[in-house]
């Protein structure tokens, strides 16, 4: 064998190694991302149980350690909040508060991008960022990723002279900026 069969012989073994290291990757980091995220909010959750009353812990309460109980009480936090914002009073409380945050500098930046974020995601009504697509970006035969944001605007349309969508191409390294750009 010569010389140069053996690079290409190492250099295909290094690359399979490399193609089966990615693919791992790809399987457990999303999942241990996902477990320690997990543990640490239930971790959290229980934490913010001990600053109850000792009589009112669930261990005083029960006799015994039941874990996850933090679950069950975040669920009923998130209940009683959700009930108490879609009345009235509630709401006007909610938009004083947001006029307050949104006075101060640095916590106005954080506060309404995090509140815009997880609008996005977690409204049912909408259907930003539920469909993926691939668009010919930045030229004609180069194709990006993207996500649908808005379909069928009808001032674009008129303009366009035909059905036009939003899509969000995200730039890398960091997916949280990107492009707009309007598609049939």
């Amino acid at each position: 064998m010569n010389v140069a069969a053996v690079r290409v012989a190492r250099s295909n073994f290094m690359r399979g190694l490399r193609g089966y290291l990615v693919a791992g990757l790809l399987i457990w980091v999303p999942v241990g991302v996902t477990v320690l995220t997990f543990r640490f909010l239930l971790e959290l959750m229980d934490n913010v149980l001990r600053l109850l009353p000792a009589s009112w812990q669930p261990e005083a309460l029960f006799g015994f350690y039941v874990p996850g109980f933090s679950v069950i009480i975040t669920v009923a936090v998130l209940l009683i909040t959700g009930m108490l914002v879609r009345n009235l009073v509630g709401s006007t409380l909610v938009r004083w508060w947001e006029r307050v945050l949104n006075r101060v500098p640095i916590v106005r930046s954080v506060y309404s991008g995090v509140k815009g974020f997880t609008e996005t995601l977690v409204s049912g009504g909408g259907g930003s960022f539920r469909k993926v697509v691939a668009v010919e970006y930045p030229r004609k035969e180069m194709w990006s990723v993207g996500f649908v944001t808005a379909s069928d605007i009808p001032e674009v349309s008129a303009v366009a002279g035909g059905t036009q969508v939003c899509v969000y191409v995200p730039t890398t390294p960091n997916p949280t900026s990107g492009f707009i750009v309007m598609v049939s």
